[in-house]
């Protein structure tokens, strides 16, 4: 398993959610859309924590690779 590959997969999920709650939030007001405004700001936040963490992963899997390059030397 690639860590690096899935934190990838979850960085491109966490955007695509931010984006589309986003938008859903621009488009508050037009006829016919319905938005509940506070549900997509808690959609924004849980995307923002996800790209977090999904960084937080790439960044402990490179000290990984930075650790086990050290014993090399």
């Amino acid at each position: 398993m690639d860590p690096i590959a899935t934190a990838r997969y979850g960085l491109m999920a966490a955007t695509k959610s931010f984006e589309t709650s986003a938008v859903r939030i621009a488009t508050q007001g037009v006829e016919g859309s319905d938005v509940d405004v506070g549900q997509e700001m808690v959609g924004m936040i849980e995307a923002k924590t996800a790209f977090s963490a999904n960084i937080s992963v790439i960044k402990f899997a490179q000290d990984m690779w930075d650790s086990l390059l050290d014993l090399q030397r």
